[in-house]
């Protein structure tokens, strides 16, 4: 891709090639909300396509087909809630939403179904538990993620949960940072096996001590959507107390840069760092802050990734957090209300004086914390009966997998996600039966149904990204069918999946994953993971190992 232009563009440039720049000019997109009264009462149909992107800046997106439903994005930072917030979403969803809920990759809360005239009850019963969408899409710095065991885990280096929430209302509050050149993504954590994703990330901070004092490594750059790319160490360390102000000012670099507002495509800040490199961007960096920063290094990768499932004691005496899977990220409102009755009544218990809290994480997965080691037994199997079984992430197939939103709601999919999913991990428990299962270990099957990546095939084991055969049905429709990327991962071998099968049809995509898992199964080194069996083996032997006849590829 090119790099941004030489000269810097004026304002005026700008906003005639870019629409959305020219949008925010004429009106900001937080002051939607002001409009919001005036929208219902002219009715859906008369609302102006521009303002329907503004409402992006208040987590708000189109259902597909577009006929005035919407999907609201409720932002969770850190992934901690506690049973009132959650007891709310259920009961939202529940009352305006049909009952749908789902998890996302960024510890948010997604409904769908909700009607414009209902609109501002639920932005205001959100706002009484504590909850907010703004800035959850749009031009805004997005939903600040952490590791979701932040402030329990015995391993953490230090506790960084009030940086957080202290960065996400800082960039909440100013209003000039929700006029971003595109969405912006960051994650803060101390977590010692790095769960948070750190690679992928905008901005992460990275815990680390230096004499025994609390600060942070710096990466910048990560991404994924159509043009992956894994963040850079920008060789500093930053005193924990200094963190919000070199956020700041990485932010300030580039937002105030009009070349990366020029063209929507280039306008995120992976595409900045790689066109400076990390030096210049820290000379930068260093410049709007009006001085130099201490030299570091980013801590070293773990060996793999963690998403902390399963039962751990915490850190404070006495007590436990649990991790649970939630097969497809999906939590019905009457889940989230029965799960947010259980924690509220642990806490009630008061004889270890924490409450229960229910955390989110990164694989749309859920985590109980501050649980009393007694009581987890029985919360285990309450847990279980509400809809999730800790049994089921045994295997680990339904902990990891995670798939984009989708059908029936997203108006970009071009491919079945959440139900393509879970015919591919019950056919591979099916195939390989539970010795075969606990065989295939941490498989992660990331699948998305656009390139927009919101399920990061990029970085799975293996990552499926929907697509359109060329052929056509029998009554001229699309066919479904799916890229496959081989390879990817974090932690210590973070890499990018390469594409190595093209449109591989739905109804035979199941039968390559099985293939490639036999071939690995069957021909891997010892102690070889099978993202590093990917990398030793070339992409004619892997698609050979797939069993796909080109005839079928070329369909």
């Amino acid at each position: 891709m090119p790099k941004a232009p030489e000269a810097e563009p004026d304002w005026e440039l700008v906003r005639k090639r870019n629409f959305v720049e020219r949008l925010k000019h004429e009106k900001g997109g937080l002051a939607v909300i002001d409009d919001l009264p005036a929208m219902i009462a002219t009715g859906y149909e008369a609302v102006p396509e521009e303002d329907m992107v503004r409402l992006q800046w208040y987590g708000l997106y189109h259902d597909k087909p577009k006929l005035g439903y919407f999907m609201m994005r409720v932002k969770i930072p850190g992934g901690v809630l506690t049973p009132r917030a959650l007891r709310t979403l259920g009961d939202l969803a529940q009352r305006y939403g049909r009952g749908h809920g789902e998890l996302t990759t960024r510890q948010n809360v997604q409904l769908h179904w909700l009607e414009m005239a209902r609109l501002p009850e639920v932005l205001a019963t959100l706002a009484a538990a504590g909850l907010t969408t703004a800035g959850a899409c749009g031009d805004n710095v997005r939903n600040v993620t952490g590791c979701p065991v932040a402030g329990l885990d015995r391993d953490e280096l230090f506790d960084c949960r009030a940086l957080l929430r202290e960065a996400a209302e800082f960039f909440l509050e100013h209003r000039e940072y929700s006029d971003l050149p595109r969405k912006h993504k960051i994650t803060i954590s101390a977590c010692a096996h790095q769960c948070n994703a750190p690679e992928m990330h905008c901005i992460a901070l990275l815990g680390t001590l230096r004499d025994g004092q609390p600060g942070f490594a710096v990466k910048v750059g990560g991404g994924l959507s159509t043009w992956p790319r894994l963040a850079d160490d920008l060789g500093v360390f930053v005193p924990a107390a200094e963190a919000v102000a070199v956020l700041r000012a990485i932010l300030d670099v580039w937002r105030l840069d009009r070349r990366y507002r020029l063209s929507r495509a280039r306008a995120r800040l992976k595409f900045m760092v790689d066109d400076l490199g990390a030096a210049r961007f820290r000379q930068r960096v260093e410049e709007r802050l009006g001085r130099p920063l201490a030299d570091g290094a980013a801590p070293a990768p773990p060996a793999e990734e963690l998403d902390h499932g399963g039962i751990h004691p915490q850190r404070q005496p006495g007590l436990a957090y649990a991790g649970f899977p939630v097969y497809l990220g999906l939590m019905n409102g009457e889940q989230m209300q029965r799960l947010a009755d259980l924690a509220a009544e642990i806490s009630a218990d008061g004889r270890r004086g924490e409450e229960v809290e229910i955390r989110l994480t990164r694989r749309q997965n859920f985590i109980l914390a501050n649980l009393p080691a007694e009581r987890v037994p029985e919360v285990v199997e309450r847990v279980a009966a509400i809809g999730f079984p800790l049994a089921a992430g045994a295997g680990s197939l339904r902990r990891l997998a995670i798939a984009c939103t989708g059908n029936p709601f997203c108006n970009f999919t071009v491919a079945e996600t959440k139900g393509r999913l879970r015919q591919i991990v019950e056919h591979l428990e099916r195939a390989f039966g539970a010795e075969g299962a606990a065989a295939l270990g941490e498989l992660r099957l990331n699948l998305d149904g656009c390139p927009h990546a919101c399920a990061h095939h990029w970085i799975g084991d293996i990552g499926l990204q929907g697509t359109t055969l060329r052929e056509r049905g029998p009554g001229g429709e699309r066919l479904q069918g799916y890229d496959l990327f081989l390879g990817g991962g974090l932690a210590r071998g973070a890499a990018i999946g390469r594409p190595v099968l093209r449109r591989v049809p739905g109804d035979v995509v199941h039968l390559a994953i099985e293939r490639l898992c036999r071939a690995w199964l069957d021909g891997r080194e010892p102690g070889e993971r099978i993202q590093q069996f990917f990398t030793r083996h070339r992409d004619e032997q892997l698609i050979e190992s797939a069993g796909v006849p080109a005839e079928v590829l070329a369909r």
